[in-house]
């Protein structure tokens, strides 16, 4: 299922959200991520807001774990307040009883709408109006759009208090002890950029060494998925995977193979673009698209995307901030010495550098596969199978022109999640223990929030 924005035929008038458009790029242009993934017949309420975000993490350069809880909260306004007019599934947050005969459709857009207000700090004026003028008048809509406002407030008000706010500022603010041996990490620098613009400052502060603290959805304690501590240093595991990321991770490496170096781009969903939680949202959307979903199911598999995206951004930086391990590029320039590894492979290489940019934040574990394997978990959950084929191209290659006409397949939902979990590796950005960490974490977290949230009601 592949659909190129060459070949992809714009559809301004698809049934249901004609004239949907607002300061976010409509449907059918070059700015929306659905355009080349979604076909016209399968575009709907639930996707038109979701590419809304999409765009707004984008546009507003958010960080991958705050992109993360900004996809949580309006998705899972949205799915609540259309769910208890049509009361398909359980609700365990207790959002009350809907007005008979609202419109769950304009309810969902509304309490999306205003959950995603405050996550973005964005009115999205445009958006409403044209979401509203989309819509016939009636009282059903009226009905819809005052108990979606409701909704949305509730959900707002219900995570005013989770500990996010605190968690934007990248202090440590004694929220996380710093270790204080040989594997501690210290930033890594001097970095270098990538156009348009630099990819990161040189010797940058630690990002968000709060965010691992915020209250999850569905995990309950964040310390019930925490991973194991990592490798001693002196350890042949630890000169095992050194070894494995200098040859294979470096700028400059012969081992590497051209393959996967296209793979180390290709998930890199850096700085200027969607980020690895809102890649594997629009995954999901191209995956779901032709599965004859009906609007509440669409409405609960964005939620359940939102909030275990949400929750795998939670656990992969309470581990990196709890663990505070070193990235490979800072070891292999600096540090070697003091490991007191005596396998001839741990050889300090000051000129060697990540093949891509190395982040500001530790290590262990490795966001990217706490995502990619969360997303693809729950994608199969709700499909019943992890046989998927599947095309698809990068949904941003503005920082890598080399992306550009390049596709890539799968036959598995989970192939897909581990060949983003090595990409960190090809790159030279993480531990083969980072990887292998998060994607038990990610699938866990998928396997419980699916398992307990919003089942069919009986």
């Amino acid at each position: 299922m592949i659909f190129s924005r060459r070949h992809f035929m714009a559809s301004a008038g698809v049934a249901g959200v004609a004239g949907l458009a607002g300061c976010t790029g409509r449907f059918g242009t070059s700015t929306s991520y659905l355009t080349p993934i979604l076909r016209p017949q399968y575009h709907n309420v639930v996707t038109h807001w979701c590419d809304i975000i999409l765009q707004q993490i984008r546009d507003q350069r958010v960080p991958p774990p705050r992109a993360a809880y900004n996809l949580a909260m309006p998705t899972v306004a949205g799915f609540l307040a259309a769910n208890s007019i049509l009361q398909t599934y359980e609700d365990p947050f207790d959002i009350g009883t809907a007005p008979l005969g609202a419109d769950p459709a304009m309810a969902y857009g509304v309490a999306f709408a205003t959950a995603a207000s405050e996550v973005f700090q964005q009115p999205f004026v445009g958006e409403r109006m044209d979401f509203a003028n989309g819509i016939p008048e009636s009282e059903a809509k009226s009905l819809g759009a005052a108990w979606g406002r409701q909704v949305g407030l509730k959900i707002v008000k219900m995570r005013t208090r989770d500990g996010s706010q605190p968690s934007k500022v990248n202090y440590y603010l004694n929220r996380y002890q710093r270790r204080h041996d040989a594997l501690q990490w210290t930033p890594t620098g001097p970095l270098y950029s990538a156009k348009p613009g630099p990819a990161f400052d040189s010797f940058s502060r630690p990002l968000f060494p709060g965010h691992g603290q915020i209250k999850p959805w569905t995990m309950g304690s964040v310390e019930n998925f925490r991973a194991a501590p990592f490798h001693d240093p002196d350890s042949p595991e630890f000169a095992g995977e050194f070894d494995q990321v200098r040859i294979l991770g470096g700028a400059d490496s012969r081992e590497r193979t051209a393959d996967q170096s296209e793979i180390a781009l290709f998930w890199e969903d850096g700085p200027w673009g969607i980020t690895p939680p809102g890649h594997f949202m629009l995954i999901a959307i191209q995956v779901l698209q032709n599965r004859n979903l009906s609007f509440i199911e669409w409405a609960r598999a964005m939620a359940l995307m939102g909030m275990t995206q949400c929750d795998a951004s939670i656990h992969a930086w309470d581990s990196k901030y709890h663990h505070d391990v070193i990235r490979p590029e800072t070891a292999i320039r600096h540090r070697t010495p003091k490991f007191g590894n005596r396998d001839p492979r741990v050889q300090r290489d000051r000129q060697w550098r990540s093949y891509i940019p190395t982040p500001e934040f530790p290590a262990y574990t490795s966001g990217h596969s706490t995502f990619g394997n969360a997303g693809a978990a729950m994608i199969a959950n709700i499909l019943g199978t992890d046989t998927v084929r599947i095309s698809h191209q990068s949904p941003d290659q503005v920082l890598w022109p080399q992306l550009r006409d390049v596709t890539r397949h799968w036959t598995s939902l989970s192939g897909m999640a581990e060949e983003n979990g090595w990409s960190r590796i090809y790159g030279g950005v993480h531990w083969l223990k980072d990887h292998q960490a998060a994607m038990e974490a990610g699938k866990a977290i998928a396997n419980h929030a699916h398992a307990q949230y919003f089942r069919v009601k009986v």
